[in-house]
Order: structure tokens, then C-alpha cells, then sequence
């Protein structure tokens, strides 16, 4: 049998400086995945989909998908038509990481959908080098401008599914100050279905 990744990876989710819950994986979910994406468990993916329902990283700021659990969907079910690639985590305020193709001869990379720009932006990593990244400590200055005080305890006390709606919203010159914003809890995918539908009424994904 082929070595796992799952021990690389949890040994990472071990020596992680935030908490990280490991959802149960959901086998018969996680098979399918499996087959249906073409990977392994030697892969990070792979290992991911086969081991997990999802990962919760940093007080459940961010939602690592996996087999699906706890009505957080698998990678399958949180595919977006408009890219071309796989989406692989979620974080409460609805941005998105997709693992995209890039052009012939290059490998697939992370790009993230920020909720303060409504744009997505290619991190220049793949799969294994930004989870890596996520749980070795990345988060804190990758999320400097969208935290408050107190986001712990908020981002902690939602449900798997859910994320934090926010008024004014953050691409906004009012919602740009965090802490001054008002902020409650709402289906996630409904949070990134919003994401997107302001995009499209601001002319994008033509």
C-alpha cells in the first residue's frame, strides 16, 4: 500500500500555533472524491479528502474542505463553475481557495476570492506548500486587516456551515475598520453566493 500523507499532516496540525479541530471523515464521500479528482493518499489532497470531514484552523476562521461533515460540503460539492478548478477552504467572512489550473506545463496553484477586494488573487503556492503554510502560522498576517478584537470568540462560537455576515461590508470605505462593523452569523455558502452576486451586478465574470 502507498504511504499516506495524513501522518506529515497531522504531525503539521500538532505543531500548529492556533487550534485545529479534525472533522470525522465521511468514507463513502471520501471515496468518491478520491476517484473522481484522481489522487491519492500520498498526496496532501488526497490525505485531506480520505482522513477528514474538513479541517476548522484557527477558531474555525478557516474551513480546510475535506470529505464533508457537520453540513460543511465535501471538494466535490463545493466546486464553482465559474473557475476552472477545485475549491478547497472557506474562511468565515466568505472568501474562498481554489486550486486552479494554470496555463500548459505549470502546475495547478491556491488563488484566494478576498472579501475586501472581490477579487481573486493567485498565491503562487500548491495545495501541500499553502496548507502547509496555514497551519505552520500564515493566517495571522495573512488576515491583518479583516480581524477585530474579540474575533476569536466569534469565529469559536459558529457552527461548521456557518460564517459572519457584515454590515457595512468590507470591500466598502465604511467596512474597511473591522471593529466598527456589525457582524451575524449566516449560512456560509449563502455569505459566498452574496460575494459573487455583488460581482456580477459590478459587471464581473462576463
Amino acid at each position: 500500500m502507498d504511504p499516506s500523507a495524513w501522518d506529515e499532516i497531522t504531525a503539521t496540525i500538532e505543531a500548529a500555533p492556533y487550534p485545529v479541530r479534525v472533522l470525522p471523515a465521511d468514507p463513502e464521500n471520501a471515496e468518491a472524491a478520491l476517484a473522481a479528482l484522481g489522487v491519492t493518499t500520498r498526496s496532501w489532497l488526497g490525505a485531506v479528502v480520505a482522513n477528514t470531514g474538513g479541517l476548522l484552523i484557527d477558531h474555525g476562521w478557516m474551513r480546510v474542505l475535506g470529505s464533508g461533515a457537520e453540513g460543511l460540503p465535501d471538494v466535490l460539492a463545493g466546486a464553482n463553475p465559474e473557475l476552472r478548478g477545485l475549491m478547497v477552504a472557506y474562511d468565515i467572512l466568505g472568501g474562498q481557495f481554489a486550486w486552479i489550473p494554470n496555463e500548459p506545463g505549470k502546475p495547478p496553484t491556491v488563488h484566494y476570492f478576498a472579501p475586501d477586494t472581490l477579487e481573486w488573487e493567485d498565491l503562487g503556492q500548491g495545495y501541500t506548500d499553502w496548507l502547509y503554510a496555514v497551519l505552520a502560522g500564515s493566517l495571522d498576517a495573512f488576515y491583518e486587516n479583516l480581524r477585530w478584537p474579540g474575533w476569536e470568540s466569534e469565529a469559536g462560537a459558529l457552527a461548521a456551515d456557518q460564517g459572519l455576515t457584515v454590515f457595512p461590508p468590507p470591500w466598502t470605505k465604511e467596512g474597511q475598520d473591522m471593529a466598527a462593523t456589525t457582524r451575524s452569523p449566516a449560512p456560509l455558502l449563502q455569505i459566498v453566493d452574496f460575494h459573487h452576486d455583488v460581482v456580477r451586478q459590478l459587471g464581473g465574470y462576463d
